[in-house]
């Protein structure tokens, strides 16, 4: 209980077990699986005899109330392997069995062989769990109106499909009730701006059952969201001297076996393709084909540093049940990009990249971030030796940048250590975007090379950099950031052009075509509707300007601007309100 976030923790999985004990009340044939702590509260996952349905929540809230009340305290045990499976068998926890046959198979022994080792209990009135802990010392610690019950789902055990699916009951707790109710208050907000609600609403996508689970489909409002990032993205790259370039969708399995993803990365490989006498692979990663072009041809020293990027789609396999609209899907496009650089080059290489993805990030609203440098992971390719050069390059451009940020401990990738810049969104909620990797692996695994000043063939350090990230995961996280209210510059409808009867139509035309001249996306709206209607409905699609137009603005060869956020702007020239929009465009706003 180290710090505040340690005894949050420690709270919440208190509350999980009270939970359960909850649960074994009202179903005492329940049978567990586990109850952890996840951001922003906890969950457990029980096989019942019935399925849950809302209304059982209160009564389980009483029931964690009543347990409160109690003050039991939690009980910790330690006992030998070979009795807790006695324990847990004998009380019908099949579950919890199997939990302690594999902390057996992670010692890489028997249970004759591990009949010395221990795990750790925990018991809290009549409810006895399997835990490493640690917990609060009794139920009376939790205050009875700082916790809630949040929602049901359905879960496989084990996050496996081929497991059975059991029934996981989500819940927070905090120190105090103030804290819970800020939280609820979050929660309502993040379910108003939930970016699959929004983008059903918006017509901005859509993900079919009959595609396929986790393949978005883009609708053309989202099209035009996705499209005006990607040519801001390419601009912004070929003004930095970054050359665009196109690699295929799969590719031999040989070259993920050379680049070491499918020994490293395979639980996340799709399976292999038959194409003739040859395996292909659906595409996980760019880098090997942006190495194939690096190789088309023998580099100089003077060549380098050479920039390659790329939108590149891949596709990796999630299960199922971790999917989540366009934030976790099976088929991304990712802002790709590979530095081939000289060693003496590389800490300028990656100052820039960090300057260049904090400005990218600023530019979509995001000024408030985290950042992590992750280290050497338990399994990874190459020699100690290079991870820690490569490291210490990391950390000497976040430092020459003044940059806070973190050290995250064994979470680089196999090939490389890594920064990763952890955007804050509107609700302060935390998303990955920006990862740069450093990488001596590749390059010598694939033969990259080039030739020096003298004529030697050395070889080049290669960068690994998303700026954005995944486009979909990015514009995900956009919708939910701005509540699917757009700056001007991504709305994919600018402006729509409400004339009052049929008779100012041919002036709304007019207007449109002013307005497209300049780029400028816009709608007419002709419906045989009342003009408070489509004001309604303008403001329902989140438009950011709406131009009623009648014979007052016909006669002034105005219109009347409709802000959103702002209201009724009154009537303003239609070459000054052209103006107005095309400044706030060219500045993001």
């Amino acid at each position: 209980m180290e710090n505040k976030n340690n005894k949050l923790d420690i709270l919440r999985h208190s509350t999980s077990h009270i939970l359960a004990s909850a649960v074994l009340d009202m179903f005492p044939e329940a049978k567990f699986g586990i109850g952890p702590t996840v951001e922003g509260g906890f969950y457990y996952d029980f096989d019942l005899p019935r399925t849950l349905i809302p209304e059982d929540l209160p009564i389980l809230e009483e029931k964690i109330r009543a347990i409160i009340k109690q003050n039991l305290a939690f009980e910790k045990k330690q006992i030998d392997v070979k009795k807790a499976q006695e324990l847990f068998k004998k009380a019908k926890q099949p579950y919890k069995v199997e939990l302690i046959k594999d902390l057996v198979k992670e010692e890489k022994a028997t249970l004759r062989q591990a009949q010395g080792k221990k795990v750790t209990i925990y018991k809290t009135g009549n409810f006895v769990d399997l835990c490493r802990g640690p917990h609060i010392d009794s139920t009376g610690e939790i205050k009875s109106d700082a916790f809630k019950l949040l929602k049901i789902a359905g879960a496989y055990w084990r996050g496996s499909e081929k497991n059975k699916m059991l029934q996981r009951i989500y819940g927070t707790a905090f120190e105090n009730k103030k804290d819970l109710e800020a939280y609820l208050k979050k929660l309502e907000e993040a379910e108003k701006r939930d970016h699959r609600k929004l983008g059903k609403d918006l017509d901005l996508f859509s993900l079919p059952e009959l595609a396929g689970g986790g393949l978005p489909v883009w609708h053309p409002k989202g099209a035009v969201v996705r499209q005006t990032i990607e040519d801001f993205w390419k601009k912004e790259h070929q003004a930095k001297d970054y050359k665009l370039v196109y690699s295929p969708h799969i590719g031999n399995i040989n070259i993920w076996k050379k680049s070491g993803h499918w020994d490293f990365y395979r639980e996340n490989l799709y399976s292999p393709i038959k194409i003739d006498t040859e395996e292909y692979l659906l595409k996980p990663m760019n880098c090997p084909f942006h190495i194939f072009v690096y190789q088309s041809q023998t580099r100089s020293y003077k060549d380098l540093p050479l920039r390659y990027a790329e939108l590149g789609t891949v596709y990796r396999y999630e299960r199922s049940g971790v999917l989540h609209g366009l934030t976790r899907v099976r088929g991304f496009t990712q802002d790709d990009a590979h530095i081939f650089c000289t060693p003496e080059q590389l800490s300028e290489e990656l100052v820039r990249i960090i300057e260049f993805a904090v400005k990218m990030l600023k530019v979509f609203g995001f000024s408030d971030y985290d950042i992590f440098l992750s280290t050497r992971p338990e399994k990874f390719i190459g020699n100690e030796k290079i991870w820690d050069k490569a490291t210490k390059a990391l950390k000497y451009a976040l430092d020459k940048t003044g940059l806070k940020y973190q050290i995250d401990p064994g979470e680089g990738v196999f090939y490389g250590p890594k920064i990763d810049i952890k955007i804050k969104d509107a609700l302060d909620r935390a998303w990955q975007c920006t990862t740069i990797q450093v990488d001596f692996n590749l390059p010598e695994r694939f033969d990259v090379s080039y030739i020096d000043e003298k004529g030697k063939k050395q070889q080049p350090i290669m960068i690994h950099r998303a700026l954005l990230g995944s486009l979909e995961r990015f514009i995900g996280v956009l919708i939910e950031h701005y509540a699917g209210a757009f700056p001007v510059w991504l709305a994919p409808e600018q402006v729509w052009i409400l004339p009052i009867g049929s008779r100012h139509k041919e002036y709304a035309l007019k207007v449109a075509e002013a307005l497209k001249q300049q780029n400028i996306r816009v709608v007419v709206k002709n419906e045989n509707e009342t003009i408070g209607k489509k004001i309604r409905d303008g403001e329902l699609q989140k438009i950011p300007y709406l131009l009623v137009v009648g014979d007052k603005e016909i006669s002034a060869e105005s219109v009347a601007v409709r802000e959103r956020g702002k209201g009724d702007l009154g009537p303003i020239k239609l070459d000054k309100f052209i103006e107005k929009i095309i400044d706030e465009i060219k500045i993001k706003k």
